[in-house]
């Protein structure tokens, strides 16, 4: 129904359970979900992730018949500076998510580019280098679960959330096993041209998020932005890009019970631009 490189991300549905929202996204005609597990924003995976709790969802995961793309994750703000206690409680929420990434059959696991902010805890440089080092360990970490390690840069609310600091951070991620996600509604929502993002990134983009947005608001359907997706996908192809596509549609602008026929739209939209 839809190409098969473009899923659904399990936010899309953040409203719904997580068996009621995999139904629905099964039930539109998607094969491919990315699984949202960033506290305040998508509760399908618990904050507080036990060994029972990864067995919980990936066995609800399993019963749906969903592939899994990739766990979207936060183990906290990359740039904080912890104790020896706040590290060793990170590493073991960072073990927790690749148990669960790994158990899905999932490509990779998502961790986010930095705290929920643009200020420096120490400074601009300080911070993008604790933010890599954080990301090159757990990139480490995943290769040892058999999984890859992927960081949504750039993203409007956190740190690096606009070209230059984007940029800044790939370098220090140059030569590393972490992955970048493209998502054009965050580099819309900075006022950043896609285009320009992905000449500076070019090789670098392992998976792409889908949403619309105009400068300052990440949360609108596919066709209310100004996103140019025609153009941004048309660059992806001639740069090579072969990986996968998916609709995050945390959007603000239609009702939870409009959102199945929206997504639905959004997917046969990009599906003719793949």
């Amino acid at each position: 129904m839809f190409n098969s490189r473009l899923g659904c991300s399990s936010i899309s549905f953040r409203h719904q359970d997580l068996g009621t929202a995999l139904r629905t996204i099964g039930g539109l005609g998607f094969e491919e979900i990315d699984l949202g597990a960033l506290p305040g924003v998508c509760d399908h995976v618990p904050y507080e992730l036990d060994m029972g709790a990864v067995r919980s969802v990936t066995a609800e995961v399993a019963a749906s018949g969903l592939r899994v793309r990739s766990v979207n994750g936060d183990i906290g703000d990359l740039n904080a500076v912890l104790d020896a206690g706040g590290q060793a409680a990170r590493e073991r929420h960072l073990v927790a998510l690749l148990t669960l990434t790994a158990n899905t059959g999932a490509k990779a696991l998502v961790l986010p580019c930095g705290a929920l902010g643009h200020d420096p805890v120490r400074g601009l440089d300080e911070d993008l280098d604790t933010i890599a080092a954080q990301l090159i360990h757990a990139g480490q970490r995943a290769a040892e679960f058999g999984v890859e390690l992927w960081t949504e840069s750039l993203h409007f609310l956190r740190f690096c959330w606009n070209l230059e600091r984007a940029e800044l951070l790939a370098h220090r991620l140059a030569g590393s096993r972490v992955g970048i996600v493209m998502d054009f509604s965050h580099i819309v929502a900075a006022g950043e041209d896609p285009l320009e993002y992905l000449e500076r990134h070019d090789g670098r983009i392992t998976h792409v998020h889908l949403r619309d947005a105009v400068p300052g608001n990440i949360n609108l359907s596919i066709g209310n932005g100004q996103a140019d997706f025609a153009a941004g996908l048309r660059s992806l192809a001639a740069r090579g890009y072969a990986g996968h596509f998916s609709l995050e549609l945390e959007t603000r602008d239609v009702t939870h019970d409009e959102r199945p026929a929206a997504a639905a739209k959004a997917a046969s939209f990009i599906t003719d631009l793949i």
